[in-house]
């Protein structure tokens, strides 16, 4: 966030250094193997607590270190400009915020603690095509949900069903509830660390104290109050992504030669690189610019809506175009602009599709 007009401290600094040498020395180094294991040992998770990175906007009474969500931004951002996928620290954030915001006081007790210190995983499966229906003191689930990113990790999920006309949340723990199946991990184009799995409920009876919010129904304007900063996250990666696709390329075209020049002494290839740095310079003022009103509790969620989808379709045109300017060698897996286009396909589905938010916008 270079000339940043962001109200960053001194405090935000040291957290940012902190950030990059954990993602470029403990987990860049490693993202392949763990994308053939599948998964991320236990140990990064809880070096990744220790380090204050998991749930830094959650109470001090609860583990984290009550920081405002600028804090959560450096992450989402010194991990994109690493090129780290896994561990996905902020979906530990987000999870987070769902429970501190909606949960009771037995739930944030009970959950998290042991998020901020990386010893326990939740994830989200909030777009399946479920039931709930009362029975007395417990609710029983039926249906399926797909694509619940970290799922094959996770110790509980946050799941929405429907009660009535209306949506509920639940707080369904993985390990030992019966009637609960979860799929083998889904094979996927890219980010093969985050252990996505398909989960199916079969008469799975919950005690009605999983119940994520005062009463039945409010499931669904608890998901779009969370989305707003969802999206942001995923804005915020997707420009730090940008950024960095471009250094690569940059240095690439700089060292190549093609025809007895550089291909950066090619006018097509400074022209195309003066476009997309334009682009990514005008996606970071709008970013700041929503940031700040984030903090300030004024951004229309209208406006994450439109950050994130041209974020995403911003993403995916330059590292596209950063992959033909490397030629034959972008699409080898070796080098790091394809799999950034491999991991980065994903940024058009993340946190809601383009369409979805295209519609949001619309109906701003």
């Amino acid at each position: 966030m270079s000339r940043s007009k962001l109200p960053l401290t001194e405090s935000h600094e040291i957290f940012r250094a902190s950030a990059r040498r954990f993602c470029e020395s403990e987990c860049a180094p490693n993202q392949r193997v763990w994308e053939k294991d599948g998964g991320v040992p236990r140990a990064v998770w809880q070096r990744a607590g220790e380090l204050g990175f998991l749930c830094p906007r959650v109470g001090e009474n609860y583990g984290g270190f009550d920081a405002d969500f600028l804090y959560s931004a450096i992450v989402a951002e010194e991990q994109a400009r690493a090129g780290v996928m896994a561990p996905t620290l902020s979906q530990s954030d987000i999870v987070a915020s769902y429970i501190a915001a909606y949960g009771s006081e037995m739930q944030k007790r009970a959950l998290l603690p042991h998020i901020a210190a990386g010893t326990a995983f939740g994830a989200l499966a909030l777009d399946g095509k479920m039931t709930a229906r009362r029975e007395g003191q417990h609710y029983v689930l039926n249906g399926g949900t797909n694509f619940v990113v970290g799922g094959v990790d996770a110790h509980f999920v946050i799941v929405a069903a429907k009660t009535g006309e209306e949506s509920t949340l639940f707080v369904v723990e993985t390990g030992k509830t019966e009637g609960l199946g979860k799929s083998k991990a889904i094979k996927k184009l890219g980010q093969a660390a985050s252990g996505t799995i398909d989960l199916v409920f079969e008469n799975v009876r919950l005690p009605s104290a999983t119940l994520l919010g005062d009463h039945e129904g409010l499931g669904t304007a608890q998901i779009a109050a969370r989305r707003t900063e969802e999206r942001l996250l995923a804005a915020v990666a997707g420009i730090a992504a940008i950024e960095r696709a471009l250094q690569i390329t940059t240095e690439y075209v700089k060292e190549r030669r093609a025809f007895k020049q550089r291909i950066i002494d090619f006018q097509n290839t400074r022209f195309r690189l003066a476009e997309a740095k334009t682009e990514a310079v005008a996606l970071r003022i709008f970013l700041e610019r929503c940031l700040r009103d984030h903090l300030g509790g004024t951004l229309d969620p209208s406006d994450a809506a439109a950050l994130h989808y041209a974020a995403a379709q911003t993403q995916c045109a330059i590292v596209d175009d950063c992959v033909q300017l490397h030629g034959g060698y972008g699409y080898i897996l070796d080098y790091a602009i394809a799999r950034m286009w491999t991991d980065g396909r994903l940024a058009k589905i993340l946190a809601c599709t383009d369409e979805t938010v295209r519609d949001i916008v619309a109906h701003k």
